[in-house]
């Protein structure tokens, strides 16, 4: 068997991760079975400016901040800002720390410099406003809308004014207050101002979307990307606060659909840009539902990945990323009758697998499920290679 599997692997090249996929996805998602380790970043920057020189990709997208990313976004593609100034604003959850994110972004910055638009690479973070213990307040992403659309359309037509989505808005910690998350009765998401509001927004991103034609002839089509990004993300936000208020059983898995749904609503509007590196989670790229163990219980969900590949086909491939170990974090050499500890016996430090050829060498083999003594890595569900095109093998992850 060890033979067999030795044929299925190659070098962690570009060139080798395309031949899994019978033609250039549109998306190529690399997901990571655990966060914030630089050998993973590192390996993510490779293989992007590999993508960049031989494939034509001049997008990457990653789990964070969609609207926190327009500030990495600009900085890239036209020097606004300084790196230190976008490390600290231009991520959420705490990536803008991790020395291989501040890399990839200096790396994109010198790569545009001097070029034209049309050549230059791109940054966007794919993420909700969103964090564990709450959601950001819709008032960034609705006033932006409504700036945007109040300034090139009829002002007959805007739903309201400012000053009223001000008014409903009301002190963005009544939006922000960390105790919702646990206590739905804290959230005020329900309350007849964020209903309000939410009537509003999709009133605002229908006359968006009515006056498309023009809108792309008497602006910058950026500015329009952006504003039709505002507007998922408005219409998201207050529907995740409207389920923070939700009492039943099925909160929680209301709650990161939501999250998923939104993060494969901003993945498509990437995917009509171009063929793009998309870098999360394996759990929030896979094509198979999701599992979580909350403090509400168990949850399952479609995952972004699952909702993307639905709607892409083949343009959509999912490369899983497994690992040996993560001494510093307690996770040691994986047992053998794991995936990742017959990946384990392997010479290789990093390596692709092609996870089609590798179901088929384990044959009737059912290798056990690895179980984490640290919660912040989960392994690879063996009952989901198949719903892989490929694995990304790294073998040690030294401590950053």
């Amino acid at each position: 068997m060890a033979t067999d599997i030795k044929e299925t692997v190659h070098a962690v090249e570009a060139a080798a991760v395309m031949r899994l996929f019978p033609a250039r996805p549109r998306l190529l998602a690399l997901g990571e079975p655990t966060h914030g380790e630089d050998t993973l970043l590192r390996l993510r920057n490779e293989l992007f400016g590999q993508l960049v020189e031989q494939e034509g990709y001049r997008t990457i997208t990653i789990e964070s901040d969609c609207m926190a990313g327009l500030v990495v976004d600009d900085y890239v593609t036209t020097g606004t800002g300084t790196l230190d100034e976008v490390m600290e604003h231009g991520f959420s959850h705490g990536w803008g720390s991790f020395a291989g994110n501040r890399e990839l972004v200096r790396r994109m910055r010198a790569y545009n410099d001097g070029r034209p638009a049309s050549e230059r690479l791109r940054f966007a973070g794919f993420d909700g406003p969103l964090e564990i213990t709450g959601a950001a307040s819709p008032r960034q992403a609705l006033t932006a809308l409504h700036d945007y659309l109040s300034t090139r359309v009829d002002a007959g037509l805007l739903p309201c004014t400012g000053e009223t989505l001000d008014r409903l808005l009301g002190a963005d910690d009544r939006w922000t207050d960390p105790a919702a998350m646990m206590d739905p009765a804290q959230s005020v998401g329900q309350s007849a101002e964020a209903s309000q509001l939410r009537l509003l927004a999709d009133d605002l991103v229908a006359l968006l979307d009515t006056q498309t034609p023009h809108l792309i002839t008497e602006t910058p089509r950026d500015d329009w990307d952006r504003a039709r990004l505002y507007g998922r993300t408005a219409t998201g936000l207050l529907r995740y606060h409207h389920w923070m208020a939700d009492t039943s059983p099925a909160r929680m898995t209301r709650l990161v659909g939501v999250r998923d749904q939104m993060m494969a609503h901003n993945l498509l509007a990437v995917a009509a840009r171009g063929p793009a590196l998309v870098h999360a989670h394996n759990s929030h790229l896979q094509r198979e539902k999701s599992t979580m163990q909350m403090w509400e219980g168990s949850v399952e969900w479609w995952s972004a990945g699952a909702l993307v590949s639905a709607r892409l086909g083949e343009e959509y491939a999912f490369v899983a990323t497994a690992l040996g170990t993560i001494r510093h974090q307690g996770v040691d050499t994986p047992p053998p009758d794991t995936v990742e500890g017959l990946l384990y016996t392997l010479p290789e430090d990093r390596c692709v697998i092609d996870a089609a050829r590798l179901a088929t060498a384990l044959g009737d083999t059912r290798p056990a499920p690895r179980v984490s003594p640290w919660f912040g890595y989960s392994p690879l569900d063996p009952a989901h290679l198949a719903d892989s095109d490929g694995i990304v093998f790294v073998k040690d992850v030294p401590q950053s």
